[in-house]
Parts: structure tokens; sequence; C-alpha cells
């Protein structure tokens, strides 16, 4: 298994990591993504570890602690072999200081996360969203100080946007405390946004991209068909709303340009869009989430090769986008001839042919 730095760290994490979403099972949400206990767990872990997978991604409020839980037991006696990740930040109760990145909340969640993973220190703590009602001084000061108690090694975040993370950034760089080193994104054939504002973010600030849902939250897994219902089996039923939402032509456009490259290359579908995302510029790790061993056995099967670069340009222009404004002017070329800034001085990664 091919390993990578965790943005601008010292931190070597393997290329795949494996999201514990679908452990536990609790709640309508948690229960579509799957429910595996620890028996089960523990078996898809060995598989994990045996194909170098050593980066393990979870959060509190998967199934209400029952994922960190589940991970924790799975993983005892073997906690020197791999990379524990998790996030907090979304409430976990009815509490009025049960959500958000306070400082209360934060000292109680990462003493929750620990005690429940079975671990002394989180090798990466993510905040899950950003909280607008916490000053961000009081947020990254409390993050600080939790890494010079040995509690978290690394930071990060996740679902931020551009102007969040970059001022987040700049404060932490201020009073010298420890700044997030991961952007925990959704990033995908079908969902390019990330592309935009935080893929050139990353390259500037050194902050290395910890995909989810590589397969667009379900979509990309073949088995979906232009003209053909929902597979009886597909999660999409209960979860569709609640996810990132893609048109659906795009999507079967998509499919297409992946039936042909998987046709040349003998790969499957997921296993193409997800070789696709370990190309990308600010990559440091793409989340795999399994309900069973077939489903993992397949996933750990997208690394270990390449797309070739015409394959890669083709999913590349199939899966493009108009870019939002402000930066369509200059990917249509409407400004280039007077424009101060040259049309390369654009990034040439961002989802549209400039």
């Amino acid at each position: 298994m091919e390993t990578r730095f965790l943005g601008r760290s010292g931190l070597k994490v393997s290329a795949l990591g494996f999201g514990a979403g679908t452990f536990g099972g609790k709640g309508p949400l948690f229960s579509a993504w799957g429910n595996t206990d620890v028996t089960e767990a523990r078996r898809m872990i060995d598989l994990s570890l045996d194909a170098g997978l050593t980066f393990f991604d979870t959060a509190d409020v998967y199934s209400d602690g029952a994922s960190e839980s589940i991970l924790g037991e799975a993983l005892r006696g073997r906690r020197d072999r791999v990379i524990f990740s998790s996030k907090t930040g979304l409430r976990l109760g009815e509490g009025a200081n049960d959500a958000g990145t306070s400082r209360l909340r934060l000292l109680k969640a990462v003493d929750a996360s620990l005690k429940r993973l079975g671990t002394d220190y989180l090798d990466l703590l993510q905040l899950h969203a950003f909280d607008a009602m916490t000053p961000i001084e009081e947020t990254l000061s409390t993050l600080d100080d939790l890494v010079r108690a040995g509690k978290v090694r690394y930071l990060g975040v996740s679902n931020f946007s551009g102007w969040q993370l970059m001022k987040s950034l700049g404060i932490a760089d201020r009073h010298g405390w420890s700044r997030y080193v991961a952007n925990q994104a959704y990033y995908s054939l079908i969902g390019r946004d990330y592309e935009w504002e935080l893929m050139p973010l990353g390259i500037d600030q050194g902050v290395g991209a910890v995909v989810w849902s590589p397969l667009g939250w379900g979509r990309l897994t073949g088995k979906l068909r232009r003209g053909q219902p929902l597979p009886a089996t597909s999660r999409l039923h209960d979860t569709a709303d609640v996810g990132p939402p893609v048109a659906q032509e795009r999507l079967f456009r998509i499919v297409d340009a992946l039936d042909i490259v998987a046709e040349e290359t003998g790969k499957s579908i997921p296993q193409i869009a997800i070789n696709w995302l370990l190309q990308r510029p600010t990559v440091s790790t793409v989340l795999i989430g399994a309900r069973n061993e077939e489903q993992l056995r397949q996933n750990l099967g997208a690394i270990g090769w390449q797309l070739s670069a015409d394959q890669i340009a083709r999913l590349d222009a199939a899966s493009a986008m108009e870019a939002p404004y402000p930066y369509y002017p200059y990917w249509r070329g409407q400004f280039s001839e007077r424009s101060p800034l040259p049309v390369q001085a654009f990034p040439p990664f961002a989802g549209a042919a400039p």
C-alpha cells in the first residue's frame, strides 16, 4: 500500500483509509449505511491491515458513538499498527452544550472518544463542521491545548468552506497554535466542487484532503443505469435526500465514460472512480467504506495500478462542470486578453476546460 504525507505534516498515512461509518447501524441514516458488529469489523480490519491500509476514520456522531466503540474493540491490542482519526462537533444530545466546538464541548468530546476507542490519544482529530457561534480563537486555543497535552497529535476539519478554513489557519499562525493539516471533504467524479476553492487552498497552505464518499454517496457503484430503477438493495432509497445532490443525466454521462475505461482496464467502476481520485492534487487518503468483505476487497483493488493520462482526461471531460462565479469568465477565456491575470494563473485542475 502506498503511503502519503498528510498535508504539509510529517505524518504518513495509507493512500486508502477505512471509513467506519458502517459500524454500529444505529438510527435511520447509519442503519442504511450498514450495521457491522465487532466480529465483522475485526475481519474487515484484518483484511485492511493485510493490504497495508492503516488509516481508520470514524466520528463520535456515527451511530451515537457505537462506531468508535466497535472500531476500538476490533483493534484492541493493535493500537501501534494504526492511525486513529475521529471527528466531533455535530450534535450528540439535547443539551445546550451537546453540539459545536466550544472549549467545554471539545474537552468533553475528546475524552469520551478516547474512552470509546480504548486509546489515550488520537492521531488525527477533525472538526466535523464549522461552528459559527463559537469564537475561532476559543476553538483553536483549545485544540492547541489538546495537542500539547498529548491527547491529539494532528488537527483537521471537515465540511468547511474556503473562507472558514483560511481564516482559521490565519488565526492559528498569528498565535503560534497548532494548525490544520487535513481537510476531510466530499470529492468524487460526480462531486467536484472541492476543486474550486478548497483544492487551491490545500496546495497553498499544505492541507491534505481526506476524501469521504469517493463513490458519490453510492452512485458510482456501477449499479445505477440510465432508464433503470434503483436496485432494491441500494441505500439511496433511504439516504438520497440527505446526500450530495447530482443531476441524473450528468451521472449517466460519467457512468458511460467509466464503462469504457472499465472495458479497457478490466477494473470495476468503483475501482476506477477511486483510482481517479488518487491522481488528484492534494489528496492524502481516500476513505473507502464497506458493508461486507466483498465490497471491501473490491475497493482495495483500486490501488496498485494507475489510469493512463488519456483515460484520466476522458473522465475529466465527462465529469466537467461549469465553473461558478468568480471563476467562469476566466475558464471561458472571456477576459484573457485584457485581464491583469493571465488564464494560466488559474489552476488547471478546477473541473472545467479552460
